[in-house]
C-alpha cells in the first residue's frame, strides 16, 4: 500500500465538498469524505477552504490533486487579491433582468451563441458582474480580479501567485469563447463597467501549483466537465442526469452554438467541447406524483411497471415549477386524456415517469441538433435508482441505457485530472470503467408523440390568451 501512487479529487458543490483518493494506475477509490458547508445561493468562499482544511489528512496522502466545482460562481477580490463580498453562485437568479439586457445589448441570441457557445441565463457569471455593478457599485468599483470558485480554491490550494482557470469552466463566464479559445474582455467591461484580472486558461494536464505537502496541483475544471471524465465519455454517449434538475450533455469534437439558448455551448476538460442542456423539472416530478397518489417513490416505480406504456392515454406535461427548456418560466404541470376507465394509480404513476423521460429526451434532441449522434445513454443521479426510470427509458431515448453504480463522478473526474497531470501523458490514464447495468427495450415512439403534440398545444394555448406559457 505504502508504494502505490494516490492522486486526490475534490467535488466542491454548493451543499458539500467531497474528496476521493484514487490509485492513480487504475482509478480504485481507497479513501473519500464528505464536508458540508452553508447552502445557498451565496457563499464566503472561505467555508469552501475550511472544508478543505478539514480534509487536510486525506489530501495529504495524495502526490497530486484537482478541484472540480460548481461552475458560474462569482468570486470578485479586491487589489489585495481580498474577496470582496460573498461570492453569487449559479444558483442565484437575481441577475435575470441583466441576463436579458446583455442579451440584447450585445447583438441577440445568435450573436452570442457565435461569440460565446451559448446565450446566458442568470446563472452565467457575465449576468452577476453586471448585476454587481447596477446594485452595488462600490463593490463592482473595488474588483480588480474575478474568479470562479474552482479557481479561487485551485489559487489557494497551490499557493499560487499566478491564478489559473481551465478551458471547460471558463466557457460557461460568458466572456470566454470556445470556438477561438480566449477570453472576450469587451464582453466584460461591458458586463462590470471595467476592465479586470482574469485568470489565465490552464492546458488540460497542466501542473498550476503545488501545496504545502508538496503535491501537484492540476488545472482542475467545472464540476460537469469532472464528471463527464470522471465517467470516461467517449463519443456518442450522452449522459442524462436526474437530480432536482435534469441535464443531458455529451461531448463532441465540434464547438456548439445554438441561438435559441437551450443548448450550452461549453468546453470539457481535455480539449473538446461539451454541450449542455438543463431542464427545471426532473426528480421533483416523481416526488410530487408519489405525494399526490400517498406512496413511496419505490411504490411509484412499481404501480409506473404494471402500468402498459402510453399510460392508458394519461399524459403528463411536468413543467410543475415552470420550465427553462423549453422557457416557460410561467408554466405549470397539464395532465390531459383522463377519462373514467384509465384513472388508475398504476397509469398515473407511469405517466409521471414517461413524462420526465420525454421531456429530457426532448433535451437529448437539442444537443443532436448540434451534431451528436447517440449511441447510448448513461443514466446517473437520483432518479436513476428507479427501477421504472430504468426500464422505461430505453423506450422513451430509442437507444440502449447504462446506468453506472453510484459514485462521486465529479471528485473521480478531478481525481483521473491530477492523474493525468501527474503522468505527462497525452491523454488522460485510461481508469477501470466503473460496474454498471444495462437495459434496452423496443422504442415506443407514441408515447413522445402525444407528449409533443400535449408540449406545443400547450404552448399555443398559453400564447392565445396573451399568456406566458
Amino acid at each position: 500500500m505504502s508504494n502505490e501512487t494516490l492522486v486526490a479529487g475534490i467535488d466542491s458543490s454548493t451543499q458539500s465538498t467531497k474528496v476521493v483518493l484514487c490509485r492513480a494506475e487504475d482509478g480504485a477509490v481507497v479513501a473519500e469524505l464528505s464536508i458540508p458547508h452553508p447552502d445557498g445561493t451565496e457563499c464566503d468562499p472561505r467555508h469552501w477552504q475550511v472544508a478543505l482544511d478539514q480534509a487536510g489528512e486525506l489530501l495529504a496522502r495524495a502526490k497530486a490533486v484537482a478541484v472540480a466545482a460548481q461552475q458560474h460562481g462569482m468570486v470578485v477580490l479586491d487589489a489585495a487579491g481580498e474577496v470582496i463580498r460573498p461570492a453569487l453562485l449559479w444558483n442565484d437568479t437575481r441577475s435575470a433582468p441583466q441576463a436579458e439586457r446583455l442579451v440584447e445589448e450585445l447583438g441577440g441570441p445568435a450573436q452570442w451563441a457565435k461569440l460565446t457557445g451559448s446565450v446566458p441565463l442568470a446563472a452565467f457569471t457575465v449576468t452577476k458582474l453586471r448585476w454587481l455593478a447596477e446594485n452595488e457599485p462600490a463593490n463592482a468599483a473595488m474588483t480588480e480580479a474575478v474568479l470562479l470558485p474552482h479557481d479561487w480554491l485551485t489559487w489557494n490550494l497551490g499557493g499560487c501567485r499566478e491564478r489559473t482557470t481551465d478551458r471547460g469552466d471558463a466557457s460557461g463566464t460568458g466572456y470566454w469563447s470556445p470556438s477561438a479559445g480566449a477570453y472576450l474582455p469587451e464582453v466584460l467591461v461591458e458586463a462590470l463597467g471595467h476592465e479586470a484580472a482574469l485568470p489565465r486558461v490552464a492546458r488540460p494536464s497542466e501542473i498550476v501549483g503545488e501545496t504545502k505537502w508538496g503535491a501537484a496541483v492540476a488545472a482542475g475544471t467545472g464540476d460537469n466537465m469532472g464528471a463527464a471524465l470522471g465517467l470516461g465519455l467517449q463519443p456518442g454517449d450522452v449522459v442524462v442526469s436526474i437530480g432536482t434538475s435534469g441535464t443531458a450533455f455529451a461531448v463532441s469534437d465540434v464547438p456548439a452554438a445554438d441561438p435559441s439558448g437551450f443548448v450550452a455551448g461549453f468546453a470539457d476538460a481535455t480539449g473538446r467541447f461539451l454541450p449542455l442542456v438543463c431542464t427545471l423539472n426532473a426528480a421533483r416530478i416523481l416526488s410530487s406524483v408519489a405525494r399526490m397518489l400517498g406512496r413511496s417513490l419505490d411504490d411509484l416505480s412499481a404501480l409506473a411497471l404494471a402500468a402498459q406504456p402510453g399510460a392508458g392515454g394519461l399524459t403528463l406535461l411536468p413543467y410543475l415549477d415552470g420550465e427553462r427548456t423549453p422557457n416557460r418560466p410561467g408554466a405549470s404541470g397539464v395532465l390531459r386524456g383522463m377519462t373514467t376507465s384509465n384513472t388508475t394509480p398504476e397509469n398515473l404513476a407511469r405517466a409521471a415517469v414517461e413524462s420526465l423521460l420525454s421531456s429530457l429526451a426532448d433535451a437529448v434532441d437539442h444537443i443532436k441538433l448540434q451534431g451528436v449522434r447517440p449511441r447510448r445513454v448513461l443514466l446517473i443521479g437520483g432518479g436513476a435508482r428507479s427501477e421504472a426510470v430504468r426500464r422505461i427509458a430505453p423506450q422513451i431515448f430509442g437507444v440502449p441505457v447504462t446506468v453506472p453504480a453510484p459514485e462521486e463522478y465529479v471528485a473521480l473526474g478531478a481525481a483521473r485530472q491530477a492523474a493525468w497531470a501527474l503522468a505527462g501523458t497525452p491523454n488522460p490514464p485510461e481508469w477501470r470503467a466503473a460496474t454498471a447495468q444495462e437495459y434496452d427495450a423496443a422504442s415506443e415512439s407514441h408515447v413522445r408523440e402525444r407528449y409533443a403534440a400535449l408540449r406545443e398545444d400547450t404552448a399555443a394555448w398559453n400564447e392565445n390568451r396573451g399568456g406566458q406559457s
